[in-house]
């Protein structure tokens, strides 16, 4: 099964993306659990990289879109076009009917155009004119965006920040990290190099078996206990959703199945709490005016819940 693969595959994109392999790591948990992944990040960290990296390494059908404030909803859905021969009304499809799409620099579209990936980021489908079509499988979303406040963005909407399983941020690489992304790239492009290592199918008997992984009764009440105290923190205005909860359960699910394990530990919720969590909540001015940030209230959440013991 593909599970014996993961190291590679996460070793694979690591020769590519230098020096940061716990963000491959956290993005492949994503794609095996079936989330849509947001990279906030300054332009030229590798963001536009590590995506073609993935569609290559795991066989994927791969599709890319430059947002820019004129794209159209039509230019990632597709549209229906009149066909004089038939007399009926023919589907072309958009730029989002593939395995991974890129959106890139989401946020610097209209809200109108924002709005065209919801459906299939929740359902894996799409309507056009009233008329529904189902994506391939597997579906993943990879979308990028500048921080805000840069020129020319908007932010997205709390319904479309949900429908995200995490949010990440590559950064920038430290000197040695630099220095060994110049000797890679002196001869060669160190993309072109990287090969298929899994396909679809197996991808998706992966994704399928996430919901077989064991999750005690103590670790479901340690998910919902956290997510709780988001919605009851006096510096929170906006705590965890229902949806952010089945997200957190999933992706702890796919942590356990990277490690190697088919059961979930108080570790794993700890390890991905905060990139399930941070862009679902809104802060209330009070905590912004303290200097508090949401990943350091996050963190003290995560202190002050009880941790349950696994025998």
């Amino acid at each position: 099964m593909i599970i014996e693969k993961s190291e590679e595959i996460i070793e694979a994109i690591g020769n590519v993306i230098i020096g940061k392999n716990n963000v491959i790591r956290k993005v492949l948990m994503a794609v095996y659990a079936k989330g849509n992944v947001l990279l906030e990040d300054t332009p030229g960290v590798g963001k536009t990289t590590l995506a073609l990296a993935f569609a290559k390494t795991l066989g994927l059908d791969f599709k890319r879109v430059q947002f820019t404030p004129d794209t159209m909803p039509s230019d990632i859905t597709g549209f229906t076009v009149y066909n004089s021969e038939t007399g009926e009304f023919d589907y072309k499809q958009g730029a989002i009917v593939c395995n991974l799409f890129m959106g890139d620099e989401i946020n610097r579209a209209s809200a109108k155009t924002q709005s065209a990936l919801l459906e299939a980021m929740e359902e894996n489908k799409i309507t056009v004119d009233g008329v529904t079509h189902r994506l391939p499988s597997p579906f993943i979303c990879i979308a990028t965006q500048n921080p805000i406040g840069s020129a020319g963005t908007q932010p997205l909407p709390e319904s479309q920040l949900d429908r995200f399983m995490i949010k990440m941020s590559i950064g920038y690489p430290d000197a040695s990290e630099q220095v060994e992304i110049l000797r890679r790239h002196q001869n060669s492009e160190p993309l072109d190099r990287l090969e298929q290592i899994v396909d679809r199918d197996s991808l998706v008997e992966i994704q399928n078996y996430i919901g077989q992984i064991n999750v005690s009764d103590d670790i479901l009440k340690y998910l919902v206990a956290l997510c709780e105290a988001t919605r009851n923190h006096p510096l929170i205005e906006l705590g965890v959703s229902p949806r952010g909860l089945l997200a957190l359960s999933r992706m702890v699910r796919a942590c356990a199945v990277v490690s190697e394990r088919d059961y979930v530990t108080p570790a794993d919720v700890r390890e991905v709490f905060c990139d399930v969590c941070a862009h679902r909540i809104i802060l209330r001015p009070r905590a912004k005016l303290e200097g508090m940030t949401t990943r350091s209230i996050l963190e003290g959440v995560l202190e002050s819940t009880k941790v349950p013991t696994i025998a």
